[in-house]
């Protein structure tokens, strides 16, 4: 008896000894996540409110990109390449420094500050994973550990944002490498998840709800219409990442100065935002989104176009932020304008388009399911998940991330191990 009861201890003990490990490691992660997560977020909501109280604020897009590249180069991250960093550094094992942390926030505030076309997350994940890093070489933790402890404050700090702890979950343990979920993780990273969310509760962050009113009825009509702007998404999804990475290139190879760099951007930005007039496509517009799901209205129909091209030319510049926000405002206004000609309601519509795009710029279609869940709720689930099967299918080997690793193929089960470009 005593000898079976060691023998189950011993089958058992690694197990529990990982749950208590994970347990703690989490929910001290969760807790920084949440707190780092939360003074971020306010501070970008405080700023987007200072520029439309103060316009003149655009016109100090350009000093705040001098004083980026100023501070990355001072702290010795001149080459820092963002979210590819932290992605890559759950394979390779470098990790990520924990000056990193402060210096997103602080580009990323400035950037908003003034006017640039900028989303959150991907400041959020750079944020977390470096925040991560730093809890786990206090533990001293392993380099397997480690990767798993990145993946948990990426999540930590995406589901702070954008209130949705299930789609941060996943995404963490999808996006770093295309084909291959990291289930090990999901404990730790859902727990990260779950303490984080109700830390910026507490901390009067508000996470990222939509109410849909017009679900079409299920049906080979309906599912075609859906079909049709999950192709439509795909196809934007390519022309996304080829405009966003073509443009870095542009003033890499043009202005090999970064300082030269960021100045023309920040003038091309004004210029632009200047002659366009209303303000709406600086920042992250999430009102604009808001607008598209929740009425159905879009002020243009090219607005997706002038959204993409104004994110592109910001951080193409090396002004900082994300491209996640900017992707849902390009697909919510992209199925807005583009549902009612195929007899979708433009709002759905703009729902579809904004989670399909999504999916297929960042790969990962699992995630991408679970947001539209947590965002607009399960009623058009399967509409959402047959626009992201296609969105995922037909957008290629193509992905925001040059760092992310497309392990098998998305046409058949077949490893690959190829980049993403």
């Amino acid at each position: 008896m005593r000898e079976k009861a060691r023998d189950f201890w011993g089958r058992v003990s690694p197990t529990a000894g990982a749950w208590v490990h994970w347990t703690v490691l989490a929910a001290l992660t969760g807790v920084v996540c949440g707190a780092a997560g939360s003074a971020f977020s306010h501070a970008i909501t405080l700023v987007t409110a200072w520029r439309g109280q103060h316009p003149w604020l655009l016109w100090c897009m350009p000093l705040a990109g001098l004083a980026i590249v100023w501070l990355y180069q001072v702290c010795g991250m001149a080459n820092d390449s963002g979210t590819n960093q932290i992605i890559a550094s759950v394979r390779s094992g470098q990790r990520p420094p924990l000056r990193l942390a402060p210096l997103i926030f602080i580009g990323s505030v400035l950037t908003h500050l003034t006017g640039g076309s900028a989303g959150r997350e991907g400041a959020a994940l750079q944020i977390g994973g470096s925040l991560a890093c730093q809890v786990g070489q206090r533990v001293h933790l392993g380099e397997r550990q480690m990767n798993v402890e990145v993946m948990c404050g990426m999540s930590g700090l995406f589901a702070a944002l954008f209130g949705t702890p299930l789609t941060a979950t996943v995404f963490a343990m999808e996006v770093v490498s295309v084909g291959i979920v990291h289930y090990s993780a999901l404990f730790p990273c859902l727990l990260t998840a779950l303490v984080s969310t109700g830390v910026t509760v507490l901390l009067g962050v508000e996470g990222e709800h939509y109410t849909l009113d017009a679900i079409p009825t299920l049906g080979a009509a309906s599912l075609a219409q859906i079909g049709v702007l999950g192709v439509g998404c795909a196809l934007l999804a390519m022309t996304f990442c080829v405009v966003v990475h073509q443009t870095g290139h542009w003033y890499a190879h043009t202005f090999p100065n970064p300082y030269l760099r960021a100045v023309v951007g920040g003038v091309l930005v004004v210029a632009i935002s200047l002659l366009e007039g209303s303000g709406d496509y600086n920042g992250a517009g999430g009102h604009i989104i808001a607008l598209a799901v929740d009425e159905g209205t879009v002020h243009v129909p090219w607005a997706f176009a002038l959204k993409l091209l104004l994110t592109a030319l910001t951080l193409g510049a090396g002004y900082r932020g994300g491209e996640i926000v900017p992707t849902f405002f390009v697909g919510a206004t992209f199925g807005c304008a583009v549902a009612p000609l195929l007899g979708v309601d433009p709002g759905f519509g703009a729902a579809v388009c904004m989670i399909a795009l999504f999916c297929g710029v960042v790969n990962c279609p699992l995630a991408s399911i679970f947001l539209s869940v947590e965002l607009f709720g399960s009623e058009g689930l399967l509409f959402f998940a047959l626009a992201c099967a296609l969105s995922y299918l037909l957008s290629g080997k193509f992905s925001l991330y040059s760092s992310q690793k497309i392990v098998y193929s998305k046409l058949e089960p077949r490893f690959i191990d190829e980049n993403a470009h």
